[in-house]
């Protein structure tokens, strides 16, 4: 008893302050918690602050000029005896005047070969071509396959930029993403679209989402269809899917549509022995024209594949439909949404970057000839967006920044990004 009294007695002692049992409940439950309602959140709250917000405009970037190289100061070609024998034929008196006006005017032309300075014929010729629309020739291509085969990325080395997401991670592309290549008078529309998959029935697998539907939907409506599989997980891991996939859409052919099977990423298979393999496999399928080895990234056998499409395009005079000189704004739009996803991809892992909801907020072009881009990035979970944010918002800044580059690369002027990480 004791014991009991002189313990009681140390518990009680003044300058003690008992702990907060609501302390512990937080760190060591395993249990979500209700958050606080007599809590207001604040800027100063990890959660709520300028952690989860990325302005580009608070980091020092280098601006650059609207042309794609910088500009640097022409030096002088000429040396001081060029020059001065140059000075003789422009001032000497004492010949004829028709001899005299004859050296002057050879004179400047050679001064203006020495400076390079470009003149109204080369100015013309700089210009470019006009064609004409009863000229014109233009051909849609679609590019199908199982998700992960390459499709963007041979989309984007057929364009010439970026104009479609790529990453390691399945189901990259959501929506129908347009890449337009233009060589002279004809003018061939990529059309990339979400993976396709096949159930183990052989019937199209309906997602949950409606990107799949559409996907289908769209495979009567190129003029080329390009069947695509990766030829290297098709040797290390067959899947009877894919095989499926392939064989259905040689069966189901279209009258008025020609399609072609590609075989990519051959960049990644060592002995290229097993690429003939995979090609008695695949030669006497019924409803493929032809079939190509291509590697999309590295640009591999894509030569061959472009100058088919374009002999392909000859037998179609329609005019253009998009114009291309000039990247519209909703073309630009869509590769901003592009390029900061594929950024988002490579650094948040897992389901967490399919369930974000990726919007675009603020389109302005500056005064200056510079870009300000708002998106929104919305997770539905809290505990998503402080992974997405990650420590003092060192994760999305380092989305933005990369974005932020690879935008300024792509546009050849200067870009103020701004990424807002919010809930639901």
């Amino acid at each position: 008893m004791k014991a009991l009294r002189a313990l009681r007695t140390l518990s009680s002692k003044p300058g003690k302050t008992p702990l907060n049992p609501t302390f512990f409940h937080r760190f060591y439950a395993a249990q979500p918690q209700e958050d606080d309602s007599s809590h207001t959140p604040s800027l100063s709250d990890s959660e709520n602050g300028s952690d989860s917000v990325f302005d580009s405009t608070h980091y020092d970037i280098p601006t650059i000029s609207s042309d794609s190289k910088p500009k640097i100061p022409q030096k002088l070609t000429w040396n001081t005896k060029y020059r001065s024998k140059a000075d003789e034929l422009i001032v000497q008196k004492k010949k004829p005047d028709d001899l005299i006006f004859k050296n002057s005017s050879l004179a400047k032309k050679l001064l203006e070969a020495a400076v390079c300075l470009p003149s109204d014929d080369e100015d013309e010729e700089d210009e470019e071509e006009v064609v004409k629309e009863e000229d014109q020739k233009a051909l849609s291509v679609g590019i199908i396959g199982a998700p992960n085969a390459g499709k963007s990325a041979l989309t984007n080395y057929m364009v010439g930029t970026k104009v479609a997401a790529v990453s390691r991670k399945t189901n990259t592309t959501t929506h129908e993403v347009l890449g337009v290549m233009t060589k002279g008078d004809t003018q061939i529309c990529f059309f990339d679209t979400p993976g396709l998959t096949l159930s183990n029935r052989g019937c199209p697998y309906k997602d949950f989402k409606v990107r799949v539907e559409s996907a289908w939907s769209s495979v009567n409506l190129y003029d080329v269809l390009i069947v695509i599989f990766d030829v290297h997980r098709h040797l290390t891991r067959p899947d009877a899917r894919v095989i499926g996939l392939i064989k259905r859409m040689g069966a189901l052919a279209h009258p008025l549509q020609k399609r072609v099977l590609c075989m990519n990423k051959i960049d990644l298979v060592e002995k290229k022995k097993d690429l003939l393999t995979v090609a008695e496999q695949f030669k006497d399928l019924p409803g493929y024209e032809r079939h190509f080895m291509i590697s999309g990234l590295k640009g591999s056998g894509v030569k061959d594949l472009t100058q088919y499409l374009m002999d392909q395009a000859c037998a179609v005079k329609r005019s253009w439909e998009e114009d291309p000189f000039i990247l519209t704004e909703e073309v630009m739009k869509n590769i901003s949404l592009e390029v900061v996803r594929e950024r988002l991809l490579d650094h948040v892992h897992q389901e967490i970057p399919y369930g974000i909801e990726h919007r675009l907020m603020d389109w302005k072009e500056l005064r200056d000839g510079s870009l300000r881009i708002e998106q929104h990035l919305i997770t539905p979970k809290l505990s998503q967006r402080k992974i997405l944010v990650g420590k003092k918002g060192c994760k999305i800044g380092r989305i933005g920044m990369e974005a932020n580059e690879e935008l300024r690369s792509i546009f050849k002027r200067d870009v103020h990004l701004i990424l807002q990480v919010r809930l639901k």
